[in-house]
């Protein structure tokens, strides 16, 4: 009996470690497309157009799959849920890493794509399986790993590639895929108790077309043309499918995902702040990595390979996960109602910087610091106020929800910032002028802007400091400082291993 108590708690020690894991992994993963777009586009002899959807199909099958798994996970079935999708992302990172063709590429990283759909279950397990005090740093600390993933991503996918191949990058998803998988199978506990209900199939159809038809309506937009017949149809019918899609939630009993919990202004603030942070987010990382591979011929940039470009991204994650530290110090001078504008306000300053100050690879990689701690505390801090306000039994739905999103948002970012440096490049021209990037930056300041706006205002409306934190939840949150930092150097760990 005392061993089976004692090889639980090993367990249950190690379930923040395997989530964060997890979560790095499909960070690490969805961003394996992006610095290899050009590098498939030769080696698949396609054009870059084409070569592009090696990302976009991740997207796509992402923001299809994430609503529908974090609805099944609410029921007794997650842990089912958890391994069966982390095998899925397994065998797409083995189908893109053969050498079978563009076609097999795509269906791979398409598979991949469902892998989004795990931080929220990730999230949803840690609220249910950990005590209180150490259940908050642990979401704190999962959302953060969506976004530090990414900077991880992108170096070691140009070492890799530059290295040993294009297809070595997807052996190396394969790789930590099934880490993933395996630690997971040891310490992700059941949940037979839960009641189970009847899966939304017709909400589910609905949010998968309306949301694919607008993530391509938004990914083709550049090469279809943005005033074009083709475009303006397909957002229409994205429109009309996603409107259609909230009427029916709001009329049958088991919704895919209850949009009546819009109605607690935490919730509405996380997810609102969630979408416009992730088109601001995505256009600062879009821009950079760009600059930094734009020949010093064109009068700015530095002509760097995509391993340099990548590097550049590190301050993001490591300030990013640095946030964990600040955030519960934050909130325990001030108030966690506090923590959403500051982390607004450093994003904006980051996005002033480089308006500002982008002469030198020194300054960017300031400038993806600062930007780091600011995506860091914000993102860190949503899923608590959407935990905080949902029942048990929807917190796998709702996390899911304000992860679709951040999704939204993050292609809307890197559209925002192409279609802006696609109207300052001069006809005949390859590349856009340095202006360009300027009043891209402009727009990124006013979308941080708009962020930090809406998290003061929206919350206040209705007593945000009790809506967002209780008496109660500043007592834990000093105690769960020690667990934030256990997390938070747990990541770094890992980090430290990857980079190896």
């Amino acid at each position: 009996m005392a061993a089976q108590h004692a090889k639980a708690d090993q367990r249950q020690r190690a379930l923040v470690p395997v989530l964060v894991f997890l979560g790095m992994v499909v960070a690490v993963i969805s961003s394996l497309g992006a610095p290899l777009v050009p590098t498939i586009a030769t080696v698949d002899h396609v054009s870059l157009t084409d070569a592009q959807w090696s990302l976009t199909i991740t997207l796509l099958v992402g923001a299809v799959a994430t609503p529908t798994m974090g609805r099944l996970g609410d029921g007794p079935h997650r842990r089912r849920v958890i391994l069966g999708a982390t095998a899925v992302v397994l065998l797409g990172s083995v189908l893109a890493a053969l050498p079978l063709g563009f076609g097999f590429l795509v269906a791979g990283r398409g598979l991949q794509g469902v892998g989004l759909g795990l931080v929220p279950l990730a999230i949803a397990t840690a609220r249910d399986a950990l005590p209180a005090d150490r259940s908050r740093p642990a979401v704190a600390m999962l959302s953060i790993t969506t976004v530090a993933g990414v900077g991880l991503g992108y170096p070691l996918t140009g070492l890799i590639a530059e290295t040993l191949g294009v297809h070595a990058g997807f052996w190396f998803g394969a790789v930590i895929s099934a880490l993933a998988l395996a630690g997971a199978a040891v310490v992700v506990p059941r949940t037979d108790g839960r009641e189970k209900h009847p899966l939304d199939a017709l909400g589910a159809i609905l949010l998968g077309a309306g949301l694919a038809a607008l993530l391509l309506a938004l990914s083709e937009g550049e090469s279809w043309g943005w005033a074009s017949a083709r475009l303006l149809g397909l957002t229409s019918v994205a429109l009309l499918l996603l409107v259609g899609w909230a009427f029916h939630e709001l009329r049958t009993a088991h919704p895919l995902v209850d949009l009546r919990t819009l109605r607690n202004r935490a919730v509405l603030t996380a997810d609102v702040c969630g979408l416009i942070a992730g088109v601001a987010m995505y256009m600062l990382m879009s821009m950079v990595t760009r600059f930094v591979q734009t020949p010093s011929a064109a009068g700015y940039g530095f002509g760097a390979s995509v391993l340099v470009a990548g590097l550049v991204l590190l301050p993001f994650s490591a300030a990013s996960v640095a946030s964990s530290k600040l955030v519960p110090a934050l909130a325990r001078r001030t108030s966690m109602a506090v923590v959403l504008p500051f982390g607004c306000a450093v994003s904006l300053l980051s996005m002033v910087l480089f308006l500002c100050a982008r002469t030198s690879l020194l300054e960017l990689f300031v400038i993806m610091g600062v930007a780091g701690l600011g995506v860091g505390c914000t993102f860190a801090v949503m899923p608590g106020l959407v935990v905080s306000a949902v029942p048990a039994h929807e917190t796998g739905s709702a996390i899911s929800f304000n992860q679709v999103l951040r999704t939204i948002g993050y292609s809307t970012g890197s559209v925002l910032g192409a279609v802006v440096l696609e109207g300052h490049t001069p006809a005949g021209h390859l590349l856009p002028t340095d202006s360009g990037y300027q009043a891209a930056a402009w727009l990124g300041c006013a979308v941080w802007i708009v962020a930090m706006v809406v998290t003061i205002v929206v919350p206040r409306r209705r007593a945000a400091a009790q809506q967002l934190v209780t008496a109660d939840e500043e007592i834990l949150m000093d105690e769960s400082i020690a667990d934030a930092e256990t997390a938070e150097d747990s990541v770094t760990a890992m980090t430290g291993r990857a980079g190896r």
